[in-house]
């Protein structure tokens, strides 16, 4: 795919700040005398439903109704933080919309996606299932089918990736999570239109590896999802255009264990008091196993969401509270 330029991702920012404005990046003290960097942390986590996932829906939504004036309704799979942003834009937009989930999927994202006005079907074991059943279903009922990778999306992500790149100090690496892609593209389009030399690092849960076996092998490698924690980064199958993306921009993706991600969780409320659900809080879990390579240095760091079930994250909380 070709990456949004600078002048494009300022439009959709213009589209954008109709509905939200620009998130906030902070350097927090404790943060930075933890890994012994300056840290930069952007704050997807303040956004309307908490998480980045509204960016992309907003401007897709927007698209979409602006090119097909006969919408019937538009459908997404999801595990939670792509649905509430379709969920939201639909809303706004006044069009119908139905959301398939996994059973087993979060309470919290689940009612969080009804209150935006969503049909909600549960379907299938794992996310790969509810995609290719959400697929059938839009099919079947004339619905536009809106994927958690399309390049409105990497346009959405790539207007907080300006955000943060153009607010903070010029950063030597940003480490982004890896769920199904969008999040590294923005990034990197956002880099290579500033003309940055920031280093981009992904990260993904070693549980759920597919990207990193992706991109250490050169070609798409379908692998196993079982991270518990990082719901937003259960992938089984990577997406072929985001991969080619990440091939040609990311320096490099390294894997980060649940416990990892539990650990990170629990710094960023210690030392910041904001709630980062798994998914988000494993750029901090990568920053801190690359910590040796990062001392010193200015780095980034992206939160890309707070959305954790209540039950889940006092058990992450309490777990470190059982230690002292």
């Amino acid at each position: 795919m070709t990456l949004p330029s600078l002048e494009q991702i300022r439009e959709a920012q213009d589209v954008l700040y109709r509905y939200m404005p620009p998130t906030p990046q902070y350097s927090w003290p404790l943060i930075n005398r933890r890994l012994g960097a300056e840290v930069w942390v952007k704050h997807e986590n303040h956004t309307p439903v908490g998480a980045f996932k509204i960016r992309g829906a907003l401007l897709y939504m927007e698209w979409l109704t602006r090119t097909q004036p006969q919408l019937q309704g538009v459908i997404a799979a999801t595990r939670g933080n792509h649905g509430q942003g379709v969920a939201m834009a639909a809303r706004l937009h006044g069009v119908k919309c139905i959301i398939v989930v996994p059973h087993g999927n979060s309470v919290e994202k689940n009612r969080a996606m009804v209150a935006q006005g969503a049909e909600l079907v549960e379907h299938g074991q794992d996310f790969q299932e509810s995609l290719e059943y959400a697929r059938v279903l839009a099919a079947d009922r004339g619905f536009v089918m809106v994927d958690s990778f399309h390049e409105r999306l990497v346009m959405g992500t790539a207007t907080y990736a300006l955000e943060f790149l153009q607010s903070a100090p010029e950063l030597a690496r940003v480490y982004v999570p890896i769920g199904l892609g969008s999040s590294i593209c923005g990034v990197s389009a956002a880099r290579n239109a500033l003309g940055l030399a920031t280093e981009i690092v992904g990260v993904v849960a070693s549980e759920s590896p597919s990207y990193a076996l992706s991109f250490f092998q050169r070609k798409v490698v379908e692998s196993p999802s079982r991270t518990v924690i990082a719901d937003g980064l259960a992938c089984r199958t990577p997406n072929p255009s985001a991969m080619e993306v990440i091939w040609q921009n990311v320096a490099r993706i390294i894997e980060v264990s649940d416990a990892d991600i539990e650990e990170a969780m629990r710094a960023l409320y210690q030392d910041t008091h904001n709630v980062a659900e798994g998914a988000a809080a494993a750029a901090l879990a990568g920053a801190l196993k690359e910590q040796g390579v990062n001392r010193g240095k200015r780095i980034g760091i992206v939160l890309t969401g707070g959305n954790v079930d209540a039950g889940v994250f006092a058990r992450v909380l309490a777990e470190e509270t059982a230690k002292r």
